[in-house]
């Protein structure tokens, strides 16, 4: 746990506030992913599979081979794709609610944004400062609800190491997921809808790009 002074962007009127060492979001990071995997499959894994189809004359199971090969239940293990959407479904709609907690407590004294981009700034400055300690390096816009944002030392990547074969980049990928879903959230607490959508092509980078709809009225 860290003694030092919380600096800004908190909110220094609120009386319920607490303060948590950044520690605690890295061990929380190093653990989410894997922990998201194991629950996907572990899920999938405990819901039975459909039973195999019966032939019309006959009252064994249409597999064309020994009835004594074949289990009328089972599970099966989810592939790469279903066990990639399930997870990222689970890490991103996580990172959604966190998201959208952190706006409505820490921008809750502020006077509403009148145009999305500022309140896109707002998500590179303070936000970003409030859950990664430093804020985006860089960030543009097409002017027409798409935004890039670019972070050269991105925290949650910044302790991984490369590996011989490789792979580090996409090992990487599944921890952008959980922060996609903090920008999200936080945009939807902001009245702006959007898809977001992260990749590293080097770590510890990361690019984020925001396709949004116009400040709800």
């Amino acid at each position: 746990m860290s003694f030092d002074q919380p600096m800004p962007p908190f909110n220094a009127s609120d009386p319920t506030a607490s303060f948590l060492s950044t520690s605690c979001l890295d061990l929380l990071m190093i653990e989410l992913v894997p922990m998201t995997y194991r629950v996907a499959n572990e899920l999938d894994a405990s819901e039975p599979s459909s039973s195999p189809s019966l032939d019309a004359n006959s009252s064994a199971p249409a597999t064309g081979g020994d009835a004594s090969s074949v289990a009328a239940t089972g599970s099966r293990r989810l592939d790469e794709d279903e066990e990639r959407d399930a997870v990222f479904f689970r890490l991103e709609g996580l990172g959604y609610r966190v998201g959208l907690g952190l706006v409505e407590r820490f921008s809750r004294d502020r006077p509403r944004f009148n145009d999305t981009l500022d309140a896109i700034k707002f998500v590179c400055k303070d936000l970003w400062m409030l859950v990664f300690k430093k804020q985006v390096d860089n960030l543009k816009t097409n002017h027409r609800g798409v935004y890039v944002l670019t972070d050269n030392a991105f925290r949650p990547l910044s302790r991984m190491s490369t590996d011989p074969g490789g792979r580090a980049v996409l090992r990487a990928q599944p921890f952008l997921w959980f922060p996609c879903g903090i920008v999200r959230g936080a945009l939807a607490a902001m009245g702006i809808a959007a898809t977001v959508q992260a990749e590293t092509s080097e770590l510890p980078g990361a690019v984020f790009q925001i396709k949004t709809t116009p400040l709800k009225q």
